[in-house]
């Protein structure tokens, strides 16, 4: 993301100009750009106009429009923003009070007013995008979990994991008998070779990025056989350079959710080391092993973790405060300005760490199962979900707690 210009004052008032650069910075606008915010961008609007005698004309204007927000919708595989909202201020083609949607796009400028003013969380947003976002957000790596005849090809950025393409062939099944299996041989072979040009779509062979490669049984490791066959056939010498950056793990299927086993296999977590996804999947994997220990250090919940933090616990010497994206995108100003007020708290007050973990990412909505936040706490607090306790026992109900699976199983949940 690149800073236009920035005007804001000290009581969090003023506008921010932003010029998105790439994909990513359109997922950052989507967790900048509030309701009731005021949005200024350029615009395409459908005018009709009447002639003297009487007839009709429309055309499409190119026009700058001011809109206060209503909704926001993002589209991931475009990349494009869509801001909806009512025009606040008139222009030749239009009056104060009718409603539009923006389209924000890459390479075109928006400049944004706070309804609520620049707050740490939003001002911090910006930030990160525009100085230190570019390279840590970017493509980290390509993912394809299949089984014979289906796959899903995925790319991992750095704040989100992206679906591009699902592929779907009927393969015919095994026969029992020796030399009965041309069919199936055929069918996988050309279910390799479709894969494999919908791969190389998604692949600049030019990055040293890592492909990950899942299957159940030796699927994966025949199409990685298959890739480097026929790249040394053709003469593909940039595909066949590439044979280090491919990985092959185990995955339960090809279906998109054995993605989250995959990326949270000691194998990838090793590959991808050095990214924000595997030191957050690392964060989150650290609390599930404090939350099973049971020893008061670990709570997650809005009002467990914010009484941690009013007793001090979320400070320096280990305090970790972690926030899902999602709920600083709350409709409900109020719940936003809770969220706000509790990250400068743990921030700027206790000395804490705080990490926003995004919702698009495994971590994220590992996070979100535990109800969007987690703390991890410099010393035990007990009792911290007493009040709950006697309300649950009272109503007859189950108190709110750490979940039975966690102690029997050892269940890492929260992953949707």
């Amino acid at each position: 993301m690149r800073l236009i210009k920035q005007n804001i004052e000290r009581d969090g008032s003023g506008t921010v100009t932003l010029l998105p650069e790439d994909p990513e910075d359109m997922w950052t606008a989507y967790n900048l750009i509030h309701p009731n915010d005021i949005l200024r961008s350029s615009a395409l609007r459908r005018v009709t106009t009447t002639s003297a005698t009487g007839s009709t004309s429309s055309t499409r204007v190119h026009m700058t429009l001011k809109i206060r927000v209503t909704s926001t919708t993002f589209d991931a595989q475009a990349p494009t923003l869509h801001v909806s909202g009512r025009i606040i201020e008139e222009t030749q083609y239009t009056k104060v009070g009718q409603y539009h949607t923006l389209d924000l796009e890459v390479m075109r400028n928006f400049t944004l007013e706070k309804a609520d003013g620049w707050d740490s969380v939003s001002r911090g947003l910006v930030k990160e995008s525009v100085e230190g976002g570019g390279k840590e957000r970017g493509k980290r790596a390509t993912a394809v979990v299949m089984e014979e005849g289906r796959a899903c090809v995925c790319v991992l950025l750095g704040e989100r994991t992206v679906l591009k393409q699902r592929i779907d062939l009927s393969i015919p099944r095994k026969r029992g008998a020796a030399g009965m299996n041309s069919g199936h041989d055929k069918g996988l072979e050309k279910f390799f070779q479709t894969l494999m040009d919908t791969l190389l779509r998604h692949v600049d062979l030019s990055e040293d990025l890592p492909i990950l490669l899942a299957s159940p049984g030796f699927t994966a490791q025949g199409f990685l056989k298959f890739v480097m066959e026929t790249a040394a056939r053709t003469g593909m010498k940039t595909l066949l350079k590439q044979k280090e950056n491919f990985l092959v793990v185990h995955a339960s299927s090809g279906h998109l959710h054995a993605l989250n086993e995959v990326l949270t296999s000691p194998e990838v977590l090793a590959r991808l080391k050095d990214t924000r996804f595997a030191r957050e999947t690392q964060l989150v994997d650290d609390f599930m092993a404090l939350l099973r220990k049971d020893d008061a250090r670990a709570w997650y919940g809005p009002k467990e973790v914010e009484r941690a933090v009013e007793k001090g616990g979320v400070g320096r010497g280990g305090g970790v405060l972690m926030v899902s994206n999602a709920l600083f995108r709350s409709t409900d100003v109020g719940e936003r300005r809770r969220w706000v007020r509790l990250v400068d708290r743990v921030r700027d007050v206790e000395g804490g760490e705080v990490r926003v973990l995004s919702s698009e990412h495994e971590s994220g909505r590992r996070l979100e199962g535990l109800g969007g936040i987690a703390a991890i706490l410099t010393f035990p607090i007990e009792g911290l979900d007493e009040d709950e306790e006697d309300t649950a026992e009272a109503d007859g109900n189950v108190p709110y707690g750490i979940p039975d699976q966690i102690h029997t199983n050892g269940d890492q949940g929260g992953s949707s």
